[in-house]
């Protein structure tokens, strides 16, 4: 429930109905006075409560859990949403799928998990005022990934600089694209592009001549 319409002796009465209902607390809400309360002639006639429509203000972070909680629910899977309690370095809200069997919410190098996030950003943004990036993870998932997609740079880097000759990866997504840019960086002698169009772009590790 996000508006609600109130009726009740007082202003501040209806107001009071309405978070109730809403439960929610007062700053947390936008209040408009429909109708201000009337007593009517000699309080007999034309006697009027005030009215109130008191709206919600979205929450991306609660619209986030809510949408992610329903989705996993329509999916069969037992599994409980955790907000980190600090943002990720870029900015971001992390929210965390704790659970077993989340597997079939990873999907494939992390394919359905990515394609969850999508739709965690649209449904939680859609209403909001001031947008936030969320960044979906599954019981640790992402770092895992990390550190294996890390260790694969670092293997091929040692390669080309063996060899001297480029190295083509297989296609990843943007994110971990980024990853294995950034843990070449540290090698002077390598360079790094991208090739390809999405879905199947991919890292080119190259040798500077």
């Amino acid at each position: 429930m996000k508006k609600v319409v109130v009726q009740a002796k007082t202003v501040e009465d209806a107001v009071r109905l309405a978070l109730e209902q809403l439960n929610a607390p007062r700053e947390k809400v936008q209040i408009q006075v429909l109708e201000q309360p009337s007593k009517g002639f000699f309080g007999l006639f034309g006697k009027r409560e005030a009215k109130v429509e008191v709206v919600r203000i979205p929450d991306p972070v609660e619209e986030a859990v809510a949408f992610l909680t329903q989705v996993v629910e329509k999916m069969g899977i037992e599994a409980e949403v955790e907000v980190e309690p600090h943002e990720n370095p870029s900015g971001s809200v992390v929210l965390n799928l704790k659970g077993d069997q989340l597997g079939i919410l990873i999907g494939k190098r992390g394919q359905t998990l990515d394609s969850l996030q999508y739709l965690v950003n649209i449904a939680a943004n859609r209403d909001a005022d001031k947008q936030v990036k969320f960044i979906l993870d599954a019981d640790g998932y992402r770092k895992r990934r990390e550190e294996a997609l890390t260790a694969l740079a670092d293997r091929f880097a040692r390669q080309v600089l063996r060899t001297k000759k480029q190295v083509v990866l297989e296609p990843m997504p943007s994110n971990e694209r980024k990853i294995i840019h950034h843990a070449i960086q540290k090698e002077k002698h390598l360079t790094t592009h991208s090739v390809g169009e999405e879905p199947n772009r991919c890292v080119v590790i190259s040798f500077k001549s």
